[in-house]
């Protein structure tokens, strides 16, 4: 799988590298002795806009100028950076992080503790000068989501899945290690045996703590390369992970339109579901519908080499 004249008003919610960027009404300045890195926070809807002004975020006078404005600071950030990367400013979480922290959220250096705090780095997005307000926003909503699993998948799996366990539990890498190459190996297996098409995955494994949620878009090629973003694709194989490690029970439909220009541009629409009982994935006994997706059960994974 491959994975692809005016004053500025500031849009503050930034930090680079290990230290903070200078914010001024400008340009972001590389930070001295740092990695030549620049991490923003995005605000992602007006609702969050708003609740965030009482901090002194931004003085733009609405959602739509915000964005504009922190779309100019991320362009001067690639032309002066080698790293440029978001995530979503999600009030609530900010909220929760200072007080967990006894920070005053008004103070700029709050902000920036909470944008670089590295159980978040999950969060974080490259950005290569993608519009804002196309498919990059919704990305950083999903990337917030889908850190929030992974951090309850690494819980779950006693911090395996970054490394927390500690480098001296040798056992525990190698479990972990050994049920993700599992679980990659199953949606590869999915997707060999869909053929080309356009699809999306939808995943649940439940688990302690709540259900453990996945989706991915997916674009398959008759050569077989495939098109997924890089986070969605982290999340399924850790989900999947997860509940193979753990023997969860779990479900799966892949569902999308299945073809190709090759095929004369005929496209079919199709639908497949895949059941766990927690050691192994197999077809579905019984028709699914997840997240309002109906599937047939799917065909056997044991067949797609």
């Amino acid at each position: 799988m491959t994975r692809n004249g005016r004053a500025r008003r500031n849009s503050d919610c930034t930090a680079g590298g290990s230290r903070p960027v200078a914010r001024t009404p400008h340009r972001p300045q590389r930070a001295e002795g740092a990695d030549q890195a620049f991490v923003i926070g995005v605000l992602a809807s007006a609702a969050d806009f708003a609740r965030a002004r009482v901090w002194g975020i931004s003085d733009a006078p609405d959602y739509e100028r915000y964005l504009a404005d922190t779309a100019e600071l991320l362009a001067d950030a690639l032309e002066r950076f080698d790293n440029v990367r978001a995530r979503v400013f999600h009030p609530q979480d900010f909220e929760e992080f200072c007080l967990l922290h006894a920070l005053d959220p008004a103070r700029p250096a709050a902000r920036d503790r909470y944008l670089v705090n590295p159980p978040l780095q999950a969060q974080l997005l490259a950005y290569q000068g993608e519009e804002l307000a196309g498919d990059f926003v919704p990305r950083l909503v999903r990337a917030r989501e889908n850190g929030l699993t992974l951090c309850h998948v690494d819980l779950l799996i006693d911090g395996g899945l970054y490394g927390g366990a500690g480098e001296q539990d040798e056992e525990l890498a190698r479990w972990v290690r050994a049920a993700y190459q599992r679980g990659g190996e199953v949606f590869r297996r999915m997707l060999v045996g869909a053929g080309a098409g356009v699809y999306e995955l939808r995943l649940r494994v439940d688990a302690p703590g709540g259900p453990l949620t996945a989706a991915a878009r997916v674009l398959q090629w008759e050569d077989g390369v495939v098109r997924i973003n890089d986070e969605d694709l982290e999340l399924v194989c850790a989900v999947l992970c997860a509940g193979l490690a753990l023997e969860l029970p779990g479900v799966a439909v892949l569902h999308g339109s299945q073809g190709s220009a090759a095929s004369c541009g005929e496209y079919l629409p199709a639908a497949w579901a895949w059941s766990s009982g927690g050691q192994d994935w197999a077809p579905a006994a019984r028709p699914v519908r997840l997240d309002g997706v109906a599937a047939q059960p799917g065909y056997s994974l044991g067949t797609v080499c």
